[in-house]
């Protein structure tokens, strides 16, 4: 017996695809914007022709990247921003809704090392990484949430972690570092559950080591840098860009229907140890 064909795929919006990876217009909160990967994500998010507001504990750092990425014709702003104290999070969080005119993207860049081994990690030290590389995550967080709840058009929250975040490290003092990157997961999850209903989804981008001036003495240390190329599958050090891409997926309408969830960008490094 003949059956009519019928095509189980629903109509494919044709607009919605030339639209997967569009940021243009979107007001995003960058915090830790003029860091490593930040002033990559900065770049990139102008270029595309979203509006950034730039925070860090250095304000004239924040100002005058803000102030050459404003050629592109976009909104950029720079803001000092004191991340380990939740007071100042909400207050500058507040200056930037006002700069904006709101905030569609949390994009958060925040995030130091101390070096300790473990029998010499002092409470202090412990603490500083604690307070800079997850309390202040949960506090932008909760602070940026407020805003896209009260604006009740949804949102995106995106957080920069590591794979120090599912892999320790031997021979090394990360305990505060991979303490903190593994509690950000779960804070990840945790939001995204919570804000859900919101239609504001939280992810997290984790890279590897990524090509910068910040890694440069640790590349260029003997036989480092053929031990991390060693144990990288794709057999390289990544480039910024290949970060950029998988933030503006999350922030763009491609990462839509993703929430809740960390991408490692580590060349299958997480995959593989």
């Amino acid at each position: 017996m003949n059956r009519p064909e019928r095509n189980l795929t629903p109509q494919i919006d044709i607009d919605a695809v030339d639209r997967l990876f569009d940021i243009k217009g979107l007001r995003v909160f960058l915090p830790g914007g003029y860091g490593a990967l930040g002033e990559a994500i900065a770049l990139a998010l102008t270029r595309r022709g979203a509006h950034c507001a730039i925070a860090g504990p250095n304000g004239d750092k924040a100002a005058a990247l803000a102030d050459r990425l404003r050629c592109v014709g976009v909104d950029t702003f720079g803001f000092e921003l004191d991340a380990s104290r939740p007071t100042a999070i909400a207050e500058v969080t507040e200056r930037v809704v006002e700069a904006l005119g709101g905030i569609d993207v949390l994009i958060n860049c925040v995030g130091i090392q101390r070096e300790q081994a473990l029998l010499d990690v002092d409470e202090e030290t412990f603490d500083d990484v604690y307070r800079i590389n997850l309390k202040s995550a949960m506090f932008l967080g909760q602070a940026v949430a407020r805003h896209q709840i009260a604006q009740g058009t949804g949102g995106r929250q995106i957080h920069l972690l590591s794979v120090r975040s599912q892999l320790a490290l031997r021979h090394r003092g990360y305990s505060a570092y991979c303490a903190t990157k593994g509690g950000l997961v779960m804070l990840v999850k945790q939001h995204a559950m919570e804000l859900a209903e919101h239609n504001i989804t939280v992810n997290g981008v984790a890279p590897t080591f990524i090509q910068s001036e910040r890694i440069r003495p640790h590349l260029e240390r003997a036989g480092f840098r053929d031990f991390i190329l060693d144990r990288n599958p794709l057999g390289r050090i990544g480039d910024p860009v290949e970060v950029v891409g998988q933030v503006i997926t999350f922030a763009a309408p491609a990462g839509s229907y993703m929430t809740g969830q960390v991408v490692y960008v580590d060349g299958g490094v997480t995959a593989s140890q």
